[in-house]
């Protein structure tokens, strides 16, 4: 007797095969079975597959969704535009915005195959040679992505421009409030820093909004994609930037839920990620403090939701219990990068 498949949570492998075989008949040929892909901290992200092909399914978490924060049509859209650019992007196939069929909005998109590096030890064996070469070919990625017209994508309307710093930092101050389950003042004195110091944005670019190194998938020594980009729109280039030298800065904390990998002997050093991507770009990162440290109030609002969900009971995915720990490490590295002790 064949062993039926089971439902992984968030996923009615039944509902979703009847969907599929009516809006794309004849593309699952076998018994239907998912698994959800460890390492996510916000959108939840299954591997399906019949036997003969994969596929990935991406969906909002569980419980507590913050408004905005996990728009489907948003992370469908932009990579459908950019699948003939120079960005690598898997190929869409099917977004559906009901939730008839699986309780939230979804979309399904074609596995691309490649290691998305979390850990130091697993990309410290590439050699630090092809290491450092990757930091490279990482901020090379960004610039493209950054050099784009929108316009030439069908995206000139993804986002409002003019005044995107303020309205992100109004944005994420929104999301922390959403999930505030206690008290966090050096986060609130970060918040109020950043207020008081906002920068006048280069021109505009289309912005991923989580640029890191294990949200693209390396095979050999090639990125054959960019994930995870739920949080892009029009907006200031030099957002990503700061969040890439952050998450730098900051590898390996959390026990792990900042990924340890850009501590691997050979990734570049911030001075060099900035640099390389001021020659590749033209733009001259002057402000890079102020970057850095709104994307440490990001991040922490980011952790702080996912804190909220796990005492809820509505995380899925192993580390969550730990994300508590990180708003006040994010609030003190920001203050910190704005020299206030």
């Amino acid at each position: 007797m064949a062993e039926t498949p089971v439902d992984p949570p968030g996923l009615d492998l039944i509902r979703l095969r009847e969907h599929l075989d009516r809006e794309l008949p004849g593309v699952v040929r076998g018994p239907l079975r998912a698994e959800l892909i460890e390492g996510g901290r916000s959108n939840l992200t299954y591997v399906l597959g019949d036997g003969t092909s994969r596929w990935v399914l991406r969906r909002p978490p569980l419980g507590h969704v913050l408004a905005t924060a996990h728009d489907m049509g948003r992370e469908y859209r932009v990579m459908t535009a950019l699948r003939d650019t120079g960005v690598p992007v898997p190929r869409t196939l099917l977004l559906d915005q009901g939730e008839d069929v699986l309780g939230a909005p979804w979309y399904l998109m074609e596995y691309v195959s490649g290691v998305a590096h979390r850990d130091a030890a697993s990309l410290a064996e590439l050699g630090e040679q092809r290491v450092h070469a990757l930091g490279r070919k990482l901020v090379e990625t960004l610039a493209e992505l950054h050099r784009i017209d929108p316009a030439s994508v069908g995206l000139e309307d993804f986002g409002r421009p003019d005044g995107y710093l303020e309205r992100q930092l109004r944005r994420w101050s929104k999301q922390l409030e959403a999930s505030r389950s206690r008290d966090l003042p050096e986060l609130d004195r970060l918040h109020a820093r950043l207020a008081e110091r906002l920068p006048v944005s280069p021109a505009p670019a289309l912005v991923h909004g989580d640029y890191r190194l294990d949200n693209v998938l390396v095979e050999g020594d090639a990125i054959t994609a960019v994930l995870d980009w739920e949080m892009s729109t029009l907006g200031d280039p030099l957002t990503d930037i700061g969040l890439l030298v952050m998450y730098t800065e900051l590898a390996g904390v959390g026990g792990g839920i900042i990924p340890s990998a850009m501590t691997a002997p050979g990734f570049p050093k911030p001075d060099e990620l900035v640099s390389y991507y001021a020659e590749l770009t033209g733009r001259q990162a002057e402000d890079l403090d102020w970057y850095v440290a709104f994307a440490s109030f990001k991040l922490a609002a980011v952790a702080e939701g996912i804190f909220f969900r796990f005492q809820q009971g509505r995380t899925l995915g192993a580390g969550f219990e730990r994300a508590g720990e990180m708003a006040p490490i994010l609030a003190r590295h920001g203050l910190g990068t704005l020299k206030e002790s």
